[in-house]
Formats: C-alpha cells, sequence, structure tokens
C-alpha cells in the first residue's frame, strides 16, 4: 500500500477506517524530514496492512496543532485508535522496523485497560 497523504478533508475517514496506523508529520522545509521520506517510504512497502501515512504539518496546520506536533519529523503510531508512540526525530530503517515489531506486538487489551485508568475510568 503506498504512503497516504492526510489532509483535513479525508483525516477522519482514514484513520477511522484501519486498526494500525503510522503517521509522519513532515514539513517540506525540514532537511531530516527530506532524508526520512525515503526509509519511511520503503518500509510501508514491506508492510502492506499497516496503513503509512504522511502529514504536511505547513498545508495541514490543524491537524499538526491538533495532536500537539511542536517538531518535525514526529513519529506516531496508532493502534485500535490509540496512540502508542509519539515522538519527534528521524530513525535509521532498522530502528523504524524494529518500532513497528514492538507496537505489533503490544497487548492492546491492557493498553485500552492503561488508557482507561489514565483517562479516570
Amino acid at each position: 500500500m503506498p504512503v497516504v497523504e492526510l489532509t483535513k478533508d479525508n483525516f477522519e475517514q482514514t484513520v477511522t477506517g484501519h486498526d494500525f496506523i503510522i503517521v509522519d508529520y513532515w514539513a517540506p522545509w525540514c532537511g531530516p524530514c527530506r532524508s526520512f521520506m525515503p526509509v519511511f517510504e520503503k518500509v510501508a512497502q514491506d508492510h502492506p496492512e499497516i496503513l503509512f501515512a504522511k502529514v504536511n504539518t505547513e498545508e495541514e496546520q490543524e491537524i499538526a496543532s491538533q495532536f500537539n506536533i511542536g517538531s518535525v519529523p514526529t513519529l506516531m503510531i496508532l493502534r485500535e485508535r490509540i496512540i502508542v508512540y509519539n515522538k519527534a526525530g528521524a530513525l535509521p530503517e532498522p530502528a523504524l522496523r524494529e518500532l513497528i515489531a514492538r507496537a505489533a506486538a503490544l497487548d492492546m487489551e491492557e493498553a485500552r485497560k492503561q488508557v482507561g485508568d489514565a483517562a479516570g475510568g
């Protein structure tokens, strides 16, 4: 599956339609963002079961603001609509692959409990 460009017009529909999403928040002026994009796209080709998406924070400031993106690149992983990873900085390919493996191995039942506990419920 190719990397999907998320916009305010397709964000909600795209995100709610997938249980495992990796989002790269980037900007055209950002050198590390441009360096990371080929790595992101290469790894995406190896994981058709995961939605890989990117958000241009210059064009989609509303989305960046909604997720409190303060610097780029920022990588965010959502599993079953729960943010399980959110960190600024480009990753080398082996680290990205390891991160995906760890996210895939998460016990989502436990993650939901932790989110519920943190929300006071």
